[in-house]
């Protein structure tokens, strides 16, 4: 902290004074740091910039059928960064328990089932986003 901003502080009365120094030497945690990267990270993949910039419409009725997911890979309605987002979040929480199912080596049958839900999460996300993928590209 410089000079300046401490001489400022001390002239603040004693309880404000207390209350600035604890949250200019605060230090957040590791799990929070982690846990907004990721949050970050999953927002970009899921493609909410486009969101932002072009602000698609949420679905499209034809008269005849909603369509969800845009029928092109260039564009997207406002469910397609939904549906990545939850997806990705669902691999992400896959990729954590299998992890944490590492840490269960005392206890055979907690890892085994642990790693096997984490597995199947990740799969099955991977799989809906392919099959969104596909879907998109040749218009399902």
């Amino acid at each position: 902290m410089s000079n300046k901003v401490k001489k400022q502080a001390s002239s603040l009365p004693f309880s404000i004074s207390r209350w600035f120094r604890k949250i200019s030497t605060m230090q957040p945690s590791s799990f929070a740091i982690n846990a907004a990267v990721m949050g970050v990270a999953v927002l970009l993949f899921s493609g909410i910039v486009y969101d932002i910039v072009n602000q698609p419409l949420p679905s499209f009725y034809t008269g005849s059928r909603f369509y969800f997911l845009y029928p092109s890979l260039g564009e997207q309605f406002l469910f397609d960064t939904v549906a990545a987002t939850i997806l990705y979040v669902c691999g992400l929480v896959g990729l954590l328990a299998l992890h944490r199912s590492s840490r269960h080596a005392y206890n055979p049958r907690q890892a085994y089932m642990t790693m096997v839900i984490a597995v199947t999460l990740v799969f099955i996300s991977y799989l809906f986003l392919e099959y969104f993928i596909y879907a998109k590209q040749y218009g399902l």
